[in-house]
């Protein structure tokens, strides 16, 4: 049990105990012959004061207690030699895994209950496979008692039943039982949900099972004592909410405990009115997040590569393309190579290769070989596939720089693009989507009716010519103006030409 203030540990502390076993005699057996020459006769006697707390034929917690109850069971006198005393015996049975101490404060009393969580014995079998408990009971009673009572708890099998081959006929469940799994209990499942859910928190841990986060014991244990903020971590004792949303920004930013500590340290983490402020927490997690990120990643490049020079590359087998994935060779390639070798480039050779050979006038820009090696080893594109990508973004002219690059390298990730023949497909499908004419234009190919839109959608709108001025235009003779005139008088205008 670690205290640092036994003012924090006293006779007026109230306390619980909490048990799932009862005790068997096989269990007493092992407690008084292996547990108690270990740790001593009153150690064991904290043990089962605080397994009486609980009728032996119950599990669960026990009522709350004042400690007072502890010191005079074990006639201790209620002071400072008294705590530390009972403090040193809840540390042996800690030790040596019979029991596990907590300390909660209940805010409705404005205090903290010492809530002490028994664990049962191991059975024989398993204590001698612990080797560290069984060199202590060595040191404490010698070994050759060690053996008399592993000969006297574990006696030897017979040697002729231990040769022989055993068979399992144990009946599976299953096989016996059929369960009705088509209807649902509802009070059931709530019931099971609620026992899981008030187990102790040590046990949820050990199962796997996610608590809230950071204890606000865990951040004040740590925060420095000497910081300006460090009455407002304290008030967070008595703030949920806030120590809530703190551990959200925690989980969400993957900030460990120290990294949390460090950011309630600094200025600006708390308002005018000692609340956190979530803008600055945000933005400073984001910061560490990512920073944490660029490490990681700048690490698992150098091991990459330290991995990738151990290799032998002649090890490497030669893969071909079959010819319907078979790509068209660009122009700085023409020339070079014709279409089969540089689909075997492709499939075969390094991207740095064929970043060479296209940058061919210099060196390649350190900028684009660090997006690349990004994509290469943190990614996780294979080598075929980047070549593709490099192919698609030549052929295409798209651009070189680096959000144009992860963009391509982020899309083909998204789409699960993991052989060379999906990279073909990804290429072909993104120029027959470039390719496919786009309507709603004035002058395009889709003007005409019953165009499709550049969404796919049919255009509804009406195709109406228009009228655009023309040189040249004939003048009309006197005839042909009387004959209009005419026909516009039987019509009953009276435009005059």
């Amino acid at each position: 049990m670690r205290m640092t203030n036994m003012l924090h540990f006293t006779e007026n502390h109230r306390f619980r105990t909490v048990r799932a076993f009862s005790l068997s005699p096989l269990d007493q057996k092992v407690l008084s012959c292996l547990y108690q020459p270990m740790i001593g006769a009153v150690a064991i006697g904290l043990y089962y004061t605080l397994f009486h707390q609980l009728p032996a034929d119950r599990a669960g917690t026990s009522a709350l207690e004042h400690q007072r109850k502890l010191f005079l069971a074990l006639e201790l006198e209620p002071g400072e030699r008294g705590r530390k005393f009972l403090a040193e015996q809840a540390s042996k049975l800690e030790a040596i895994g019979l029991m596990q101490t907590y300390r909660k404060y209940v805010q409705d009393l404005d205090d903290y209950i010492y809530e002490y969580e028994l664990l049962a014995p191991q059975v024989p079998a398993e204590f001698f496979k612990n080797q560290h408990l069984t060199l202590l009971l060595r040191d404490k009673i010698g070994k050759h008692a060690v053996l008399a009572l592993r000969e006297e708890m574990l006696p030897a099998d017979v040697a002729e039943i231990g040769s022989a081959t055993a068979e399992n006929l144990s009946m599976p469940f299953y096989e016996l039982f059929r369960l009705n799994t088509q209807v649902i209990d509802l009070e059931l499942e709530q019931a099971q949900y609620e026992t899981a859910a008030s187990r102790p928190a040590a046990e949820q841990q050990a199962q796997g099972i996610n608590v809230k986060g950071f204890s606000y014991a865990e951040i004040i244990m740590r925060f420095p004592k000497e910081s300006v903020n460090r009455g407002h971590v304290e008030r967070l004792k008595f703030n949920q909410e806030q120590l809530t949303k703190l551990n959200f920004f925690a989980k969400k930013y993957g900030l460990t405990l120290g990294e949390t500590c460090r950011l309630l340290d600094e200025d600006g983490a708390f308002d005018a009115d000692g609340q956190l402020s979530e803008d600055f927490l945000q933005r400073r997690a984001s910061l560490v997040y990512r920073q944490d990120k660029k490490r990681s990643e700048d690490r698992e490049r150098l091991l990459a590569r330290m991995n990738s020079a151990a290799e032998d590359e002649q090890s490497k087998t030669p893969r071909a393309v079959e010819m319907e994935f078979y790509l068209e060779v660009p122009d700085i390639f023409q020339g070079e190579c014709n279409q089969h070798q540089y689909n075997y480039i492709l499939r075969n050779e390094p991207y740095t290769y064929l970043l060479e050979k296209i940058f061919s006038k210099g060196t390649v820009p350190d900028g684009l070989l660090d997006v690349f090696t990004k994509i290469d080893l943190n990614y996780g594109l294979s080598e075929e596939v980047i070549n593709v990508m490099i192919h698609f973004i030549y052929v295409n002219k798209r651009s070189w720089a680096k959000s144009s690059l992860e963009s391509t390298a982020s899309d083909m990730l998204g789409k699960q693009v993991q052989t060379f023949e999906q990279a073909v497909h990804y290429v072909r499908d993104a120029n027959r989507y470039k390719e496919k004419p786009r309507g709603g234009r004035l002058g395009g190919a889709s003007s005409a009716p019953g165009a499709s839109s550049g969404k796919g959608r049919v255009n509804q709108k009406p195709v109406i010519p228009i009228v655009q001025n023309r040189e040249g235009v004939r003048e009309l003779t006197k005839d042909e103006r009387e004959q209009m005139q005419s026909i516009i008088r039987k019509l009953g205008g009276s435009l005059k030409l």
